[in-house]
């Protein structure tokens, strides 16, 4: 769960103690908060970031205490996309305005989160690439950092999600429309990353609907999600999550997902144990 204590992405002693005790508790896998790929990719300023070495060498005490106590370091990175730039939850989680030290947000479409996010800005296909780029350096420096699994961050209405989701990434070139253009980004990421996926285990963590529109899925269908899971240019270990969009019409319900979970089972490659 995100902490909010990080100065300028680096982690320090409350991380130590955060990470360090679930490991001390005895979890087998002890994964680091959403951790920016790039400082504009923070949900808020106090999140923690690995795009810079000064990050990458306080995080190795922490993966290193992990691993001593017989536990296995993970870290999720991340990119909060239109999401980027909002206050911690005791503050009200709202989205901070540029004069109180935030950021203008990107995202594929410059269409806001809901009417008290701002507008964020379009990225041209040239940022889109440089993203890219910073996920798989990102992922090389996870390793450095000694992390032993990296799990990409594709839910939660999120950068890489709101690429993946036809309510939210309206572009008409070649990283929209079809779930082939949609999907583009996921691709790219993954060839990029080949090299830290040969040393690391890779997850992916990834929605599977938005609860809008009747049942609408966030891929568009949940066809699109198991087509998705069953591509080898996209496969990973996936975990399919929650949600792109503020309000939602799906009832939430003990057992509500597992219909979903059934279906991916069914109809994909997705490992079963990884499916729900």
């Amino acid at each position: 769960m995100c902490q909010y204590s990080a100065l300028h992405g680096v982690p320090n002693d409350w991380h130590m103690v955060h990470l360090g005790s679930r490991a001390v508790g005895g979890a087998g896998l002890v994964i680091a908060e959403a951790t920016a790929v790039t400082a504009e990719g923070r949900i808020s300023p106090g999140d923690l970031g690995i795009w810079n070495d000064q990050q990458v060498k306080a995080f190795q005490a922490i993966t290193s205490f992990i691993a001593e106590q017989g536990s296995v370091p993970g870290i999720q990175l991340a990119h909060a996309g239109r999401k980027a730039s909002t206050a911690p939850p005791w503050k009200g989680g709202r989205p901070v305005k540029i004069s109180d030290g935030g950021w203008q947000p990107v995202a594929p479409t410059a269409v806001s989160f809901d009417d008290e996010y701002p507008s964020p800005r379009e990225l041209s296909q040239s940022e889109i690439a440089e993203h890219v780029s910073k996920f798989a350096e990102a992922a090389l420096r996870s390793l450095d950092a000694g992390f032993k699994v990296i799990e990409l961050h594709m839910a939660h209405g999120y950068l890489m999600h709101e690429f993946l989701s036809p309510l939210t990434n309206k572009r008409t070139d070649e990283y929209g429309g079809s779930l082939e253009g949609r999907a583009a980004v996921s691709a790219s990421r993954r060839k990029s990353s080949e090299r830290c996926l040969a040393v690391g285990a890779s997850v992916v963590r990834s929605d599977i609907s938005d609860g809008l529109g009747g049942g609408r899925m966030g891929f568009g269908t949940v066809r699109e999600v198991c087509e998705m899971a069953t591509r080898p240019r996209h496969r990973s270990d996936r975990l399919l999550q929650w949600r792109t969009c503020p309000a939602r019409e799906s009832p939430v319900a003990p057992g509500y997902q597992v219909p979903f979970a059934a279906t991916i089972r069914r109809e994909s490659t997705c490992p079963p144990e990884l499916s729900a």
